[in-house]
């Protein structure tokens, strides 16, 4: 039999931590060994039960979750899984190591909760399998940035589980002067809209949640609204944005296939894929055909990979071009665009 995964739930509401350790207990692969009450109980009970995963609310008293998974990581490197309201505050999460974030539900919804304790089971088997990132101070690029690059590419990227670190991190390392990028990161809706915004401040480019009818230029970085896919269309000489609603493919919506795929029919050769960390195999096939029309094609290696799952099945199968440490992401790129 299976080992069960070990779970400590910390959240200061009684009444949440029960519906949270109830719901994720009937899942027969996890058990919770411990409930705490704040940081302080938490840090207690993870000498004393060895959890293989926390779940950890943002909200709480004398030490909030984002300071506690900033202090905790460094001494007991754990699988962390965000449990907040809707805020821009899981991005700092994710920025000090936490693995990924769920919403909390409508606790007065039965289906919102249903909903919820089923997320966060699929999670938590993700966690349980991931790797702990040490943050890193400063995401600088430490290569010599060159502008003398093909601005009429098509650049498009796809992630899952610890995806919106490493598209910040490959973001920040580029010059301002870059083709257009689109972005597939696997993330709920409304929090597109929030990671759009927060990279738009935090990096050289402009950046936002796509629309109907959004046209590629130079410089702009177009982010997947989290519960519709986003494809291309090539109108004239320009590239336009397709944005729908529709069933999920390989279990997601917005899917990286969708957008990778839509890139092989309508760029050619004339594209760049970049697969990042995530689980499962979302973006695989769709890299594979970009490959297989001319484009050129990056995946993360399983060092810096958060999970090794979706850039693995890539390289299995063919898709990959050249695999590579992220932080290097940026750097070959660049070349690309100039070779």
């Amino acid at each position: 039999m299976n080992k069960k995964i070990r779970v400590l739930v910390l959240d200061d509401s009684l009444v949440f931590r029960e519906l949270l350790s109830r719901g994720i207990s009937t899942d027969i692969s996890i058990e919770v060994v411990a409930k705490a009450v704040d940081p302080f109980d938490a840090r207690d009970k993870i000498l004393k039960y060895n959890p293989d995963v926390m779940t950890c609310d943002v909200e709480m008293p004398k030490m909030n979750g984002i300071d506690f998974i900033r202090r905790l990581l460094p001494q007991y490197p754990l699988p962390v899984i965000v449990v907040s309201a809707i805020s821009d505050s899981v991005f700092d999460a994710m920025n000090v190591g936490a693995v990924d974030f769920v919403t909390k539900p409508n606790v007065q919804s039965a289906s919102n909760v249903e909903v919820f304790i089923r997320e966060l089971i699929a999670k938590i088997k993700i966690a349980a399998e991931a790797k702990i990132m040490k943050p890193e101070v400063s995401y600088q690029a430490s290569f010599e940035r060159n502008t003398s690059m093909d601005m009429n590419k098509v650049i498009a990227i796809g992630a899952s589980t610890g995806g919106t670190e490493a598209i910040f991190k490959i973001l920040k390392q580029l010059p301002s002067q870059m083709p257009g990028i689109l972005i597939v990161q696997h993330i709920p809706p409304l929090f597109s809209r929030m990671f759009a915004e927060r990279l738009n401040n935090q990096t050289c480019f402009s950046v936002k949640e796509a629309t109907q009818g959004d046209y590629l230029e130079p410089g702009k970085v177009l982010i997947a609204p989290g519960d519709q896919h986003m494809t291309i269309k090539k109108i004239g000489d320009r590239y336009r944005v397709e944005v729908f609603s529709g069933g999920k493919v390989n279990g997601h919506c917005p899917s990286v296939d969708v957008l990778f795929e839509s890139i092989a029919t309508e760029c050619k050769a004339n594209a760049v894929g970049i697969i990042l960390t995530g689980m499962g195999y979302d973006g695989a096939k769709g890299l594979l055909a970009m490959r297989r029309k001319g484009a050129r094609t990056i995946g993360q290696d399983e060092e810096s990979s958060v999970v090794y799952g979706m850039p693995k099945v890539a390289f299995d199968v063919g898709a990959v071009e050249k695999q590579i440490a992220l932080n290097k992401a940026s750097e070959t790129l660049c070349a690309m665009l100039r070779g």
